[in-house]
């Protein structure tokens, strides 16, 4: 089978298409014919080593994102069947419960092997299936940067109707985020870089947005749209030059989801904010297959939009990892397999 690679060092440089023996399902295992997967800002760190020895060994297929279809089943599978569609969960380990090392650290992508592959052998714990209005890209996008989303809000953040959440950023996380908040029956504020994507996102439900690139102290007006009184729930996906702002607007005793560091991630803010408004700071890494399957069946109730951005074909992948890299996209960018 074919796949996509890391191999003989480290660096995008040594990403290349290789050859591997097709896997065969073992017991409690499935195959799955990979059908999409899809990008995460993870992935452009996972070639450079970023995560030290978490990142894995060479040779490392990378992406943490995707769907497939079960083609084969080994003995003793229940969970699944022949011709399902499934996305495979970023945590293979951590099934429900606590985070903790042992349960996090098996992820798609590094340090397991990701989605660049014609086909993945997965223990059937590690599947979930998709619902069925989604088409294949669509679905690619669930795993991380959905689960991300609902983690954030819906399990930890248990956002209630009528509460103020502000969501940073047009990007995949963002755009769930501002999908699930409604859903809540949140009023949603969002910043972004320009009045076009505004407009996208305004057409998506979000309630009032602020222009970050016109107004670079949001902070101020995003405090005004809520009386003054701040918000309950913020999606951090800026880091460095954003948590400040953030942490100015946010309401005594609200919650702040650190979910990504886009802007860089070296912490230089007052940390009295914190302490003297109790917020309550809440790393976000991605969730365990039980908030992935809750997730899941809300995409089917709801029938929530997916956005799609880009779509590339499988041997583009450094193309669209560069796309990715230059932050221009809306929603989620995908290759089709």
């Amino acid at each position: 089978m074919r796949v996509f690679q890391i191999q003989d060092d480290w660096g995008m440089a040594n990403l290349k298409v290789a050859d591997r023996p097709l896997p065969q399902p073992k017991t409690g295992q499935v195959l799955l014919r990979m059908r999409a997967s899809s990008l995460n800002y993870r992935d452009l760190v996972v070639p450079e080593r970023g995560y030290g020895s978490f990142t894995g060994t060479l040779p490392l297929i990378p992406v943490s994102d995707g769907v497939g279809e079960v083609v084969e089943v080994g003995p003793d599978v229940s969970r699944v069947a022949v011709g399902d569609r499934v996305c495979p969960t970023f945590f293979q380990g951590w099934i429900a419960g606590e985070p903790d090392l042992p349960r996090m650290k098996p992820s798609l992508g590094g340090p397991l092997d990701g989605t660049m592959a014609e086909f993945m052998c997965l223990s059937e714990e590690g599947v979930v299936k998709v619902p069925a209005y989604l088409d294949d890209l669509e679905a690619a996008t669930l795993p991380c940067a959905a689960l991300t989303a609902w983690s954030a809000l819906m399990t930890y953040g248990k956002v209630k109707a009528g509460e103020r959440v502000l969501v940073q950023g047009s990007g995949g996380v963002a755009l769930f985020a501002l999908s699930f908040a409604k859903l809540a029956g949140a009023h949603v504020t969002v910043i972004s870089s320009s009045d076009e994507k505004i407009e996208r996102l305004e057409a998506l439900g979000a309630d009032a947005t602020i222009n970050y690139r016109t107004t670079p102290e949001w902070s101020k007006p995003a405090r005004e749209i809520t009386d003054g009184r701040g918000f309950d729930h913020i999606v951090e996906l800026g880091g460095e030059k954003t948590l400040p702002q953030s942490l100015r607007c946010i309401r005594p005793g609200g919650t702040l989801s650190m979910i990504g560091v886009l802007s860089g991630s070296s912490l230089s803010t007052p940390l009295g904010l914190i302490i003297t408004r109790q917020v309550r700071l809440q790393g976000i890494t991605v969730g365990h297959r039980d908030g992935l399957e809750a997730m899941m069946r809300a995409f089917a109730q709801h029938r929530l939009p997916v956005v799609v951005d880009r779509v590339f074909e499988f041997d583009e992948l450094k193309e669209a990892l560069s796309y990715l890299q230059s932050g221009a996209q809306f929603g989620k960018i995908c290759l089709r397999h």
